[in-house]
């Protein structure tokens, strides 16, 4: 369903509201996709675990993304020339910022009228859950911070191999060549240790694919990771009960990210996942749902 957050369009799935057997409103959660995904990379059998242990689940597409609002007047950005901005350390100017994102998410909960979130991001989406974090802390139940990073200088960087992958194009013109260079991009980011079969991934990538398919979009929420780079030392002020968790062999945002987020947050848990990479497959989500589902129930306020 379309709903107006922040000033724009965002689209939402609602999953799991109403109240419990003792007549409360279910504890809500809410999924933060990360770069270019939608909210339907959120795996279903993640989301019906949470579903089936009591809670509402939100999940939404970020802006230019999905089925969201896009925001085509603001041009194409030169990523490779704000990269290297961004490896000189000089100021960068973003088409929005990961703080605009983490408003919109935060208008999404008061578009629902959800007082306070357990609040869950993958990759760019624990930025922005960060970010929410830090900048409504009254509404969050809880944080939970999956394959992401503070963004702090001097951090690991993607793997050489995986770096030239993500910045190679298409092999052709059109979505069947789209589809199978995703499909490429996720099988060198994925998790070594849970493998997904190339007509597995075919599947799920070609699904979002016809769902949207809106490369420029991509390019400015990369500028707006690449911008964010003050949250690293903001973080000692997240009050949240923190989780982070993080794959250990995760190529894209190595291990060491995950362990400088939960340095910085006070009283964060850092749990990682042998053989995890840079994505949630069906063996991972069997860890990961659980150790959620934990998480929330020690941060719930005592009835």
């Amino acid at each position: 369903m379309k709903t107006r957050a922040n000033g724009i369009e965002i689209e939402v799935e609602d999953s799991g509201a109403g109240l419990d057997a003792q007549g409360r409103a279910r504890p809500a959660v809410l999924l933060i996709m990360g770069l270019g995904m939608q909210l339907v990379a959120w795996p279903p059998a993640l989301v019906q675990a949470l579903v089936e242990a009591g809670l509402r689940v939100v999940r939404f597409d970020n802006r230019d993304a999905g089925l969201s609002q896009k925001f085509p007047e603001l041009g194409k950005p030169r990523v490779l020339w704000m990269g290297l901005k961004h490896r000189l350390g000089w100021r960068i100017t973003p088409p929005y910022s990961l703080q605009d994102m983490a408003q919109d998410a935060l208008g999404v909960l008061d578009a629902l009228k959800i007082d306070r979130a357990h609040v869950v991001g993958a990759s760019m989406g624990g930025m922005m859950a960060q970010r929410l974090a830090l900048l409504a802390p009254a509404r969050m139940l809880s944080l939970a911070s999956i394959m992401s990073s503070s963004g702090a200088r001097g951090l690991p960087e993607a793997r050489p191999d995986v770096a030239r992958v993500l910045f190679s194009r298409p092999s052709g013109k059109g979505l069947d060549a789209a589809i199978d260079h995703s499909v490429r991009v996720f099988k060198t980011i994925g998790s070594p240790g849970y493998p997904m079969r190339d007509d597995e991934l075919w599947k799920l990538v070609g699904a979002a694919a016809k769902r949207s398919f809106y490369p420029q979009g991509i390019l400015r929420q990369m500028v707006a990771i690449l911008a964010d780079t003050g949250r690293a030392d903001l973080l000692a002020g997240i009050t949240a009960p923190t989780l982070v968790v993080h794959g250990r062999a995760d190529p894209l945002v190595p291990f060491a990210c995950g362990e400088d987020t939960a340095r910085r947050i006070p009283g964060a848990r850092l749990v990682g996942i042998d053989g995890m990479g840079h994505d949630l497959p069906p063996g991972v989500v069997e860890r990961l749902a659980p150790l959620l589902i934990q998480h929330f129930n020690a941060a719930a306020p005592q009835h």
